[in-house]
């Protein structure tokens, strides 16, 4: 009788658990993780190179670069202070494992000035990537987990990164925060004669109205 209750609690257990609703375990997921890039309201960037070093030590270089996610929502008002939102889909970063340190040399285009930083990626942040393939969110249980984790780089003029990574609902949480210094070599390492990604029209106009909200970010 004994053996037979006990069998019956392993077999109840293994239900409850077979039947989580909230569990990704089993959901499609990428192999890789995604990078991407954000810049506030016309604060035009121009990423020149990104790499990762992963929790084994492997470093991976040219993940991604280009232009960043942003926005154009008129003259209205100082759209460029602070942060509204983060960027969409990036690039995936094939052959490695979750980031322990992001790099990332980019132009912030309104100055004009290039930087450089290597970005430490706390634990915090993975264990929010690992949850977010893994969980599914407790607001659309019937939805699958994120078939991608994702981090999420703000790069702002004055040198100021912003990490994100979001999490099970897809929702970006902060998880660091960076002083790049400025590369001496100029954009695009010295090979360009100093000369930058042009200044969208819209960005100039932006700027010679509101100025570029310094400390905001």
């Amino acid at each position: 009788m004994r053996v037979f209750i006990a069998l019956l609690g392993t077999l109840l257990l293994s239900s409850c658990q077979a039947a989580d609703p909230l569990s990704g375990k089993n959901d499609p997921k990428a192999p890789w993780w995604d990078l991407g890039f954000t810049e506030p309201y016309y604060m035009k960037v121009w990423v020149e190179e990104s790499a990762v070093k992963d929790i084994h030590g492997k470093l991976v270089r040219r993940i991604g670069g280009g232009t960043a996610a942003g926005g154009d929502p008129g003259f209205k008002k100082e759209w460029a202070r602070g942060w509204d939102g983060v960027g969409g889909d990036g690039y995936p970063a094939v052959g490695a494992d979750l980031p322990k340190r992001i790099f990332v040399r980019w132009q912030s285009v309104v100055e004009p000035h290039t930087y450089r930083v290597w970005i430490d990626i706390p634990e915090e942040a993975r264990q929010l990537m690992r949850t977010a393939t893994n969980r599914r969110c407790p607001a659309t249980p019937k939805r699958t987990a994120s078939y991608m984790a994702s981090v999420n780089l703000g790069l702002a003029p004055g040198g100021i990164v912003q990490v994100w990574v979001r999490d099970e609902c897809r929702h970006p949480i902060k998880v660091a925060r960076a002083q790049a210094e400025i590369e001496p070599l100029g954009p695009h390492l010295g090979k360009s004669n100093g000369h930058y990604y042009p200044l969208p029209e819209n960005s100039k106009r932006y700027i010679e109205k509101y100025g570029i909200p310094y400390g905001s970010w």
